[in-house]
């Protein structure tokens, strides 16, 4: 950047249901660039329909009394090259059905979704789908006779002329497998989430005598992996033991946490995982980690869904078991998430804004795909003094 090619269309952007306050601050910052504020110059935007107040276009999805739902447009999209932000657990955005609220679950997202795309019905130059929780992506494989419903999805949205799907941690990206012909990407927020945590502890050594990670099981260990290696500190992991004798609210439950590696006594720990539902193996990990007295411990989840509440977390924080949980603002955070004292904040809205632009040029996102640079000039900056 700046870009010397010319757009692939007029940009657009749609902020789905839950996703208006991300939708308006992904805008600033492209508006920003356009007007030579920010850190482009003009040549970010030289095509003509770049001289409209925002970026962002209007979409709606009413409701009959029935539940029956339809996508509606305010304004015309023909020519454009089109971004639809979708958060599908945002699930504070309700309907009436037969005069009763009801909260929209990631079927009824999803379901808006496609009524959107429809509503298009084909006049945009491109549509790309910008989803940051791959809907249904925790049934990533088949094991026995059920459903693939993230495969499913993906193969429908390129059915509908979807050109690009942009995600963020996917649970597991060989989802993709199931769209060879249509672009898919999964980001890391690997440095926004070490960008932020810079910012809120400033006491931090990123060596080997006083920080380690630690995978919270055999899953996530890719994404510990790179957290290990870019920062160049020792990794032990968790396996979960489970009883698969008997199912519990369609999963085997965990019996042990079995931790695998060097002493973590006396170090910080940085545990990395994609998704907080319930926190119960969270929990369990703390609880292990501090019987081994290791320092303080930091989590980074990409998605924090709180599922049974945020109680269990103020109670191990107050006890000095957690000092820190750092999740991005891609899905709906409550306010008493975003308030809590040992919540870090991890905004997204800048690179998601950089990722929008860049395909809007039709450039290559490796430079956005690829953070280890970035991260190796934070950890300086971080250890000079500098303010992140």
């Amino acid at each position: 950047m700046p870009f010397e090619t010319r757009p692939v269309g007029p940009l657009g952007v749609i902020a789905m249901p839950g996703c208006e306050a991300l939708g308006e601050r992904i805008d600033k910052y492209l508006r920003d660039w356009r007007e030579g504020i920010g850190e482009q110059s003009d040549d970010l935007y030289t095509f003509p329909g770049y001289n409209l107040d925002t970026f962002l276009l209007k979409a709606k999805c009413p409701r009959f009394g029935t539940g029956e739902g339809k996508g509606l447009l305010t304004q015309s999209v023909r020519g454009y090259d089109i971004y639809i932000i979708s958060d599908v657990t945002a699930r504070q955005i309700t309907y009436n059905m037969y005069g009763t609220p009801v909260p929209m679950s990631p079927d009824d997202h999803y379901a808006d979704l496609k009524r959107v795309i429809a509503a298009i019905g084909g006049k945009a130059q491109r549509i790309s789908i910008i989803m940051p929780f791959l809907y249904e992506s925790r049934q990533h494989r088949r094991s026995a006779r059920e459903s693939m419903d993230c495969a499913l999805m993906l193969q429908e949205l390129a059915g509908l002329g979807v050109k690009n799907i942009i995600t963020f941690d996917a649970h597991d990206p060989r989802v993709q497998n199931a769209i060879p012909l249509t672009g898919f990407e999964s980001f890391m927020p690997t440095y926004q989430m070490l960008k932020a945590l810079c910012r809120r502890v400033n006491d931090l050594h990123f060596d080997k005598q006083h920080m380690m990670i630690v995978s919270p099981d055999e899953g996530a260990i890719n994404r510990n992996i790179f957290y290990s290696s870019v920062l160049g500190l020792d990794m032990g992991m968790f396996y979960k033991r489970r009883d698969y004798s008997k199912v519990v609210d369609g999963r085997n439950r965990i019996v042990a946490h079995e931790y695998m590696g060097d002493p973590v006594e006396g170090k910080d720990i940085i545990v990395a995982d994609d998704i907080i539902a319930s926190g119960d193996s969270m929990l369990g990990l703390l609880d292990d980690l501090k019987k081994r007295n290791a320092g303080r411990i930091f989590i980074a989840a990409t998605f924090c869904f709180f599922t049974n509440g945020t109680q269990a977390f103020e109670e191990v924080y107050r006890s000095g078991k957690l000092a820190g949980v750092m999740g991005t603002n891609l899905t709906y955070l409550p306010d008493e998430v975003r308030k809590a004292p040992w919540f870090i904040e991890v905004d997204m809205s800048k690179y998601m804004a950089y990722i929008i632009a860049t395909l809007n040029h039709d450039h290559s996102l490796d430079a956005l795909l690829n953070s280890m640079g970035r991260i190796v000039n934070l950890l300086e900056r971080y250890n000079r003094g500098e303010k992140i």
